[in-house]
């Protein structure tokens, strides 16, 4: 059983808008098929990315990385790759994580790309601990 079975559409797409992170997904043709908090992104995504192909969408300064981390997913010879860059954010430098996760089936068989991009800069100043509805 997929632990998801019992969650419609609507509220699938409230849990991926509400997560504390932006996602951005490929399929194995190398399509971007999806992205979350479309109006509130870091790095935005236009409407005209949607079905293109992901080299049309990465900076050229990063392209070669990203085009070799998802070659190596498809090899199977890669699962995930982490980056964190200092970006900007409203007037300020942020540090900002980015995930690769490779999107597998049930058999192993590569299905695409899972981009995940993060905004640690409160989490990074965090200091000592904080209970529940303190």
């Amino acid at each position: 059983m997929f632990v998801f079975d019992r969650m419609d559409e609507k509220l699938v797409r409230a849990v991926i808008e509400t997560m504390p992170a932006e996602i951005t997904v490929i399929d194995a043709n190398d399509e971007v098929v999806a992205w979350n908090k479309n109006d509130r992104r870091l790095f935005h995504r236009p409407q005209t990315s949607m079905g293109l192909n992901f080299r049309k969408c990465h900076p050229a300064s990063s392209l070669g990385k990203v085009e070799q981390i998802v070659a190596e997913m498809k090899a199977g010879t890669r699962e995930k790759a982490r980056f964190w860059i200092q970006a900007r954010v409203g007037g300020e430098r942020h540090l900002v994580v980015i995930d690769f996760f490779a999107l597998r089936g049930e058999g192993g068989e590569y299905l695409g790309c899972l981009e995940v991009t993060q905004d640690m800069e409160e989490a990074r100043r965090l200091e000592g601990e904080r209970r529940l509805l303190d």
